[in-house]
């Protein structure tokens, strides 16, 4: 099976039932079948041939779902390049793939130019207020398209390179193959939508970028023959409105996008009381935040972990866990949940020995949704150092309890080390949130000439509230043990922000590692 044949049988099968409704146009699914058919044959047309990468450069629209999924429906490899990185970042990840094709938006017909001239075949989708950028256009394609069905392609045939948000250097692209997506198709439908989406009644509202998460949403709803809209570009009000008035009733998004969703004035669930899902993925939930997005928003939380290297999901943390966490388990608010259905986990030690329920260790996962490896010769080797009889080593610490729910303790590169003592800033975020006004808290590690490293938490405040800096500190006192308390607290208006909306932790470190340096030269001046 592979994504072309998902696509003609949700055609044939839903026909003129409404697929998708973006902010460029409607289609049927058999007009959208047809449409990805004419796109993937017009490119193999213009001298394309199946394993040959791809460049797509879109925001939110219908014209990115049809070449989305009709680049990977052709044999191609689709390399998606997000809005959100800067354009020398694009430029990186044209010649680290080799593609030879690209596919963008005319919004960003002048950021490309350093590197459409390299490729052989350009598309353009939409147009400009100054009229053409002088590249073919997608509909150009499409008329002279032929609608003949497309062959049919080895499920393990590479359709995606998946680049990493390049918050620890920069971005290599995770080899995702068809049936690498299969896999995800199955896990999201059975964990995370907790079912087949019913093609009379749900509707799925991507109101994040299809980039990230909100992507992994496209075929479950799609085979089952279930509606999407397509929001531009995320408007908290925009969205409450689809809920409230299009019929939407899941979506996923970003911790940071719920805080937006809970400062719109009069929020509340019976304003989004057709939300069957708010998923949420890409970076933990503050548990007071969590709370608030229950009783206020929906009771109906899902959240899902994965990697680039494993395509989400690879846990899940349910609606039933979430009740069970906000009743009287409090502890499994901090959890990732359970692995998904066709997910392989562990948490080993240093010699890859599985540990005792409750111990730290790192996590491995194993399955269909693993990578076949990074794209470049100099990646493969760094893949071969983490995969060890099929078993994907994640980087990320964690632990879990007898009942397999996992807790994320840390990303290995995020650990800080003071005075000895190993520190994991989520186990220090998790507590921090915990006193009122606290909207989102980042914690990280500072250069500190006697400790090595020092803690300090940054923290943004909910709207309305403030939050005491002393009292942050007074909490942390009582709740851990001294050496992992913060030694500083700090108000910030915002958190930089990575690719794919994760607090950029790299960033707040050499900030901070800046800011430390300037002080020390300043002082040895005076």
């Amino acid at each position: 099976m592979d994504i072309g044949t998902l696509v003609t049988r949700a055609a044939h099968r839903f026909g003129d039932r409404v697929a998708v409704e973006g902010p460029d146009a409607t289609h049927t699914f058999a007009a959208l079948g047809d449409r990805v058919t004419r796109i993937a044959n017009g490119l193999l047309a213009q001298g394309l041939r199946p394993g040959d990468r791809v460049l797509d450069l879109q925001t939110n629209s219908t014209a990115y779902l049809e070449t989305d999924l009709a680049i990977r429906a052709a044999g191609l490899v689709r390399a998606a390049l997000n809005y959100r990185l800067h354009p020398s970042d694009w430029e990186r990840i044209a010649r680290d793939s080799g593609a030879r094709g690209l596919v963008f938006a005319a919004q960003f017909a002048d950021e490309v130019t350093g590197f459409r001239d390299e490729m052989d075949v350009v598309v353009q989708c939409g147009t400009r207020g100054d009229g053409s950028t002088g590249a073919l256009t997608l509909e150009e394609l499409v008329e002279g398209a032929s609608g003949s069905p497309l062959p049919a392609l080895d499920p393990d045939a590479l359709c995606g390179l998946h680049y990493s948000s390049g918050t620890t250097g920069h971005p290599k692209g995770a080899q995702r193959t068809h049936r690498n997506w299969l896999a995800s198709v199955v896990n999201m439908t059975q964990d995370v939508l907790g079912g087949v989406p019913d093609p009379d009644a749900d509707c799925y509202v991507h109101a994040g970028p299809i980039t990230h998460t909100s992507g992994l949403f496209v075929l479950p709803f799609l085979v089952a023959g279930a509606r999407q809209i397509i929001l531009p570009s995320w408007d908290p009000d925009t969205f409450v409105d689809a809920v409230q008035h299009r019929g939407a009733t899941h979506t996923a998004v970003v911790p940071t996008m719920v805080a937006r969703l809970l400062a719109v004035d009069g929020i509340n669930r019976e304003r989004l009381s057709g939300l069957k899902m708010l998923g949420y993925a890409g970076a933990p939930m503050p548990p007071e935040q969590m709370r608030q997005a229950y009783d206020r928003l929906t009771p109906n939380l899902v959240q899902y972990y994965g990697l680039v290297e494993a395509i989400p999901p690879v846990t899940v943390l349910d609606r039933d866990l979430h009740a069970r966490g906000l009743a009287d388990e409090p502890t499994l608010l901090s959890s990732a949940g359970r692995p998904a259905l066709g997910v392989e986990l562990a948490v080993v030690d240093q010699s890859g020995a599985i540990v005792a329920p409750g111990e730290p260790g790192e996590i491995v996962t194993r399955g269909d949704h693993i990578m076949a490896g990074y794209w470049n010769a100099a990646s493969r080797e760094d893949l071969s150092k983490s995969v060890v009889d099929g078993w994907l080593h994640t980087g990320d610490l964690g632990r879990m309890d007898e009942e397999g729910n996992l807790w994320l303790v840390d990303r290995k590169g995020d650990m800080i080390i003071s005075g000895g003592y190993n520190i994991y800033p989520r186990e220090v975020e998790d507590v921090v949130a915990e006193v009122p006004g606290v909207a989102e808290v980042a914690v990280v590690g500072v250069a500190d000439a006697d400790w090595g490293q020092r803690v300090v938490a940054l923290v943004t405040e909910l709207p309305g509230q403030t939050v005491d800096t002393d009292a942050v500190l007074e909490h942390c006192r009582s709740r851990m043990a001294s050496y992992k308390k913060p030694k500083e607290v700090r108000i910030v208006a915002q958190f930089p922000l990575n690719s794919t909306g994760k607090i950029a932790k790299k960033v707040l470190r050499e900030q901070l590692d800046a800011e430390a340096a300037g002080a020390k030269a300043a002082g040895a001046d005076r």
